[in-house]
């Protein structure tokens, strides 16, 4: 028999069955705790869309908008998970790319978090529009050169190359689910696409994830770059710098590692996963998490010294407006959620624990959603011409949509732990089977040649 027939008579898993008990336990073995959360986040969801109809009916007037501050919450939330959702595809294509074996129980947590958010996040200006029909207009009058445009353009190619970025290494164990008689079979067998672990399944597997992981490298990055440009591109005070596509694509890097952390050690205690989420994967990724707050800070110094240094007059109105007016709870909260807590509680090994980690993870979520806060309303507050200052206060429809928001991330979660594994089976077995030895060979490809013998 043929190494290509026996492969495929063989199971589309290795591991032991404790392992694949354990890993699939949230899909065999879902509870009653599954339909009760699954309720509860589906009323939330209820909840908010009724308190959204009053916008539909009555328009924008419901909202906390006005003039001069014409955006708010909706453009805030669209920032803000926009930049989360670097957390996934962005951050496992790096792992990927750079052969991190710790990598292999988080990938798929960090993929999910991508196109679940991403959803959320491009909806947002659909809200902000107060009559959503006018999103066609996109597509009958739209300008090549609008920034809105790109934008458009680079969510909508980001979010179908993390779809299919997810989607091609779940096949295996899509695959897996479809032999153990999982439910519902004809989901499992339609989107098993026939896969039997052939040797030539598997290259064609691998080498499309290793296309794609140096693909959506740069599709993440072009993202919130141009999500800056929104902003940069006019002559706002406080907008218009050269330095905030940086400083967006570090802020979403920053607010993806904490919100993957977060989404970790939750679903590590509710799904009892602490054999495979252990301390290293927190200790690796608060590391990365510390660096990404000294960036921050590094970017928010430089951008606030040049505005300060500059001393226009239309600057300076939105520099005070932060420090020391109105917003000045929410700024210097900014800086103590991003900087201050990160640095102090991942700074020391006593404190890096899994719920230091948490904290801090936390802290700088809260944090960059108070730093789009207050990238959004100061500089609409204080216009470049001689206008009164405005101010912004959310309505209760704003905040029900962010609520909602929240509920729809926690649901998508939910849904696919229900229906898929959490951590990628067969990426587990092949760290097992190949990684040791791998890495074993690519270490002796870093040490200098053995010197050769003098005859």
């Amino acid at each position: 028999m043929s190494d290509e027939a026996s492969h495929e008579t063989r199971p589309a898993h290795g591991l032991d069955a404790v392992d694949v008990s354990d890993l699939l336990r949230s899909v065999e073995r879902p509870g009653s705790g599954f339909r009760v959360a699954t309720t509860l986040l589906l009323l939330v969801l209820l909840g908010a869309w009724v308190i959204f109809g009053r916008q539909l009916l009555y328009g924008l007037g419901v909202t906390g908008l006005n003039q001069p501050v014409a955006w708010g919450f909706y453009i805030v939330n669209f920032v803000i998970f926009i930049g989360i959702s670097h957390a996934g595809t962005l951050i496992s294509a790096i792992l990927r790319l750079s052969n991190a074996e710790w990598r292999r129980p988080i990938t798929r947590m960090a993929e999910v978090i991508t196109v679940v958010v991403l959803g959320i996040g491009g909806f947002h200006p659909v809200l902000d529009l107060g009559r959503p029909d006018r999103m066609l207009n996109i597509f009958s009058a739209g300008r090549l050169q609008s920034p809105l445009l790109w934008d458009v353009s680079a969510i909508t190619a980001y979010f179908m190359a993390s779809t299919v970025y997810l989607y091609i290494p779940l096949i295996p164990d899509i695959a897996l689910l479809r032999d153990r008689g999982a439910r519902p079979q004809w989901l499992y067998k339609f989107m098993a696409w026939g896969w039997r672990d052939t040797p030539r399944q598997r290259k064609v597997l691998e080498r499309a994830v290793s296309i794609l992981m140096v693909l959506v490298i740069p599709i993440a990055v072009s993202v919130h770059t141009v999500i800056s440009y929104i902003f940069a591109m006019t002559l706002q005070p406080g907008w218009h710098s050269t330095i905030f596509g940086p400083y967006f694509v570090v802020g979403a890097i920053f607010s993806g590692i904490a919100a993957l952390m977060m989404v970790m050690i939750v679903l590590r205690k509710v799904f009892r996963l602490e054999r495979y989420l252990k301390q290293i994967h927190f200790d690796n990724l608060s590391k990365l998490l510390l660096i990404m707050s000294l960036f921050w800070f590094y970017f928010t110094f430089s951008e606030f010294l040049t505005a300060f240094f500059g001393n226009e007059p239309s600057e300076m109105r939105v520099f005070f407006y932060k420090f020391s007016g109105p917003y000045a709870p929410w700024f210097w909260g900014m800086v103590v959620c991003n900087f201050l807590i990160p640095v102090v509680v991942l700074s020391f090994r006593r404190l890096r624990t899994i719920s230091g980690i948490f904290i801090a993870s936390t802290a700088v979520v809260i944090g960059m959603w108070l730093e789009r806060l207050n990238i959004v309303v100061p500089s609409l507050a204080n216009p470049r011409l001689p206008y009164p200052s405005g101010f912004y206060v959310p309505s209760l429809v704003e905040w029900a949509m962010f609520v909602g928001g929240i509920a729809t991330f926690m649901l998508g979660f939910v849904l696919f732990a229900r229906f898929f594994p959490l951590i990628s089976v067969w990426e587990l077995q092949e760290g097992r089977e190949q990684a040791v030895r791998e890495t074993m060979e690519r270490v002796e490809s870093y040490l200098p040649d053995p010197r050769p013998r003098e005859s």
